[in-house]
């Protein structure tokens, strides 16, 4: 499915939603929906200035396990959720009748998810290695260090020899 597809399918997710389930609509109670866990589709509109108002919305649900569609254009969002004015983000907490829907966008974009999470894995794999072999090294120090500590006491012993005695008169 290319995105426009996708960008379509969202769309018809949310028409059937707003009818037979329930959405919550803007960014606020987005937000909400997302972080409590019952978003179970969340759409943003590309084209919300400022940009930084739905920023945040993709990376919360990457971390909820949420799907998320960005879409072009607000009002467009805005008239698909049922609504006679402009949305930044809708999400669909009741699926209603587009439970299918939302299963075919998700599986859409599952691929796309899966190599970049996989990515960090490998990455977090290679950083510990080299603090094994930096703990290995340390373990080898303490003994390298005995021989040392023997050294310094055998010098004041013989500085003390070698010092010349003072005399009382």
């Amino acid at each position: 499915m290319t995105d426009e597809n996708i960008t379509n399918k969202a769309y018809e997710a949310i028409e059937l939603a707003a009818k037979t389930g329930k959405i919550k609509k803007g960014t606020n109670e987005v937000t909400k929906a997302i972080e409590r866990g019952v978003a179970k589709l969340v759409l943003a509109a590309a084209d919300v200035n400022p940009a930084e108002v739905i920023l945040h919305l993709e990376p919360l649900c990457k971390e909820k396990g949420t799907p998320f569609v960005k879409v072009p254009s607000r009002e467009e969002l805005g008239a698909a959720a049922g609504l006679g004015i402009t949305t930044s983000s809708v999400a669909i907490i009741e699926p209603g009748e587009s439970t299918g829907v939302i299963k075919e966008i998700t599986k859409e974009l599952a691929p796309k998810e899966k190599p970049k999470e996989e990515a960090p894995k490998e990455k977090v794999a290679e950083k510990k290695a080299p603090k094994e072999e930096v703990k290995a090294e340390k373990k080898e120090e303490p003994k390298a260090e005995a021989t040392p500590k023997e050294e310094p006491e055998a010098k004041e012993e013989k500085a003390a020899e070698e010092a010349p005695v003072e005399k009382k008169e």
